[in-house]
C-alpha cells in the first residue's frame, strides 16, 4: 500500500509530495522553476536530512511558521 502525504502544494506547479512505498519514501517536488524532480530515501533520517539541507532554516527568516510547518509535515512521513 502506497502512503502519500502532501508536504506543500502552493498550486498544480509548485507543490511536494511523499510517497511510503514499502522501505522506499519516494519525494517528488514539482516548481515551475525546475519541473519534477524525484528523490528516493531509504530512511526517514535520510528524508529529514535531506529536508533540512533542501530548506535551511535561515532562508525563511520572517517566515519561521512556514518553515516549521514544512518540518512537521515532513516528520509526519
Amino acid at each position: 500500500m502506497i502512503k502519500k502525504h502532501e508536504i506543500y502544494k502552493k498550486d498544480k506547479w509548485n507543490m511536494m509530495t511523499v510517497e511510503v512505498q514499502g522501505r522506499y519514501i519516494v519525494l517528488r517536488e514539482i516548481s515551475d522553476q525546475w519541473g519534477e524532480e524525484t528523490h528516493t530515501f531509504m530512511s526517514r533520517p535520510a528524508l529529514m536530512h535531506w529536508a533540512q539541507n533542501r530548506f535551511p532554516k535561515d532562508d525563511f527568516e520572517g517566515r519561521e511558521d512556514e518553515w516549521r510547518q514544512m518540518m512537521a509535515a515532513f516528520k509526519q512521513v
